[in-house]
């Protein structure tokens, strides 16, 4: 069984407070199960976009996990964003300002092939 989505949230966001970058909910969604969609933000005009690994992936059904969607200028990840919400309205937007870059995903992150 899964977290509710508020509730790892509201972890991830104080772990990455905690490490020393600033970590922000700039979208709410589903509190029991919205999608969850992590903004990396590099103060430097690009971001790295974050979001639910594909279904049919392992450990997606019983444990949330994570796979890049995009790394790009900041306008371009807007748009990412804004499309997806066009497709779930539920789902939520944290942003994590980092200029290294840091994703605090690692334990959730589907290894790239």
């Amino acid at each position: 069984m899964r977290l509710a989505s508020e509730f790892w949230i509201k972890a991830f966001v104080r772990t990455c407070n905690g490490a020393g970058a600033a970590a922000f909910i700039v979208r709410r969604g589903d509190q029991h199960g919205g999608s969850i969609f992590v903004r990396i933000n590099r103060l430097d005009g690009t971001s790295q976009i974050y979001g639910p690994a594909a279904a049919g992936l392992a450990d997606v059904a019983s444990q949330r996990r994570f796979e890049l969607r995009v790394e790009a200028s900041d306008d371009e990840v807007d748009r990412l964003i804004a499309r997806e919400v066009g497709f779930d309205s539920d789902l939520w937007v944290i942003e994590v300002e980092d200029r290294d870059g840091r994703h605090f995903l690692d334990d959730w992150l589907i290894a790239s092939e």
